[in-house]
């Protein structure tokens, strides 16, 4: 029985009523942990041409998000006659696990996703957000959001509760934590952010191969050059998510991709503060593969 999660934004029980096709790839992440990164690679291996069909929100929709109707988002993938790769930032307990279907879960260092998370608060249109998910104006302005190394020190000592704030610390441990018990499945596959970082590459070719699809190897550094988050910035207008919709400059979504912002924020004792919590919070192998760089 799959757990279900909700915000304010997104229902988890879409994917309850979802028909799942063979060969069908779920993206499942935690904000800014290489969501839209991971929907590319996965639309160049699917394509095998830059050249994309359409924009990659409408390529990848994501399920869980209020902005569409549901009937209209189930009509629109059952017609796609590519192989689908559909994103969700639900856990993998919150989405039924097809037999027929490959789930690809990207984990981040929390601290470098916490910080992307927060900048990325201030180029949403919260208004058309609103808007589109059909949830009235609030009665009061939302409050600015303090300075970032102390919105970061609150989210570190952040107890919140994991199932209705998925962003949070513990959401972030609760989400790596159930795909990490599943590693071993042979149609679950874990990436590291890192990874897209330093060995775009030979993570893409991993990748393919766990998704049985031949790449002819002259195309091979075309498709990497599309990947690098240089080039996805360039096109932010048909590749950052909503684009058209929610986000106040598409070109900021694609801030800057590399690990460490936390070691430049944060002082020693900090740092130690955090790894100190997060030891208490997952297990170590876990933490070990999550925090390399």
């Amino acid at each position: 029985m799959t757990i279900r999660y909700q915000s304010p934004d997104e229902d988890s029980g879409r994917w309850l009523d979802f028909d799942f096709r063979p060969g069908d790839i779920v993206i499942s992440t935690r904000s800014k942990s290489g969501t839209t990164w991971m929907q590319m690679i996965c639309a160049l291996l699917v394509f095998q041409t830059p050249a994309l069909p359409a924009p990659l929100s409408e390529l990848s929709p994501w399920l869980d998000f209020l902005a569409d109707p549901a009937d209209e988002l189930y009509a629109r993938l059952a017609a796609q006659n590519h192989r689908r790769f559909i994103k969700t930032h639900t856990p993998l307990d919150g989405v039924p696990i097809a037999a027929r279907a490959t789930y690809i879960v990207v984990g981040r260092h929390p601290l470098d996703a916490a910080i992307s998370m927060y900048h990325h608060s201030g180029n949403l249109d919260r208004q058309e957000v609103r808007r589109l998910t059909g949830r009235p104006e609030p009665t009061t302005p939302r409050p600015p959001l303090p300075p970032l190394r102390e919105w970061l020190l609150d989210w570190i000592d952040s107890d919140a509760d994991p199932r209705a704030e998925m962003d949070s610390l513990p959401g972030v441990v609760r989400h790596l934590t159930d795909a990490w018990a599943r590693r071993d499945q042979p149609n679950i596959v874990l990436v590291h952010y890192a990874d897209l970082s330093n060995d775009l590459d030979g993570t893409m070719r991993g990748l393919a191969a766990r998704l049985g699809i031949a790449v002819e190897e002259d195309c091979w550094s075309e498709l990497v050059h599309a990947a690098t988050f240089d080039e996805m910035r360039r096109r932010a207008n048909e590749l950052a998510p909503e684009a058209d919709r929610i986000l106040k400059e598409p070109a900021r979504f694609f801030r800057r991709g590399t690990s460490g912002a936390a070691a430049e924020l944060l002082t020693g004792d900090e740092i130690a503060h955090y790894r100190a919590r997060i030891g208490s919070m997952m297990q170590p192998d876990l933490s070990a593969w999550l925090h390399r760089s």
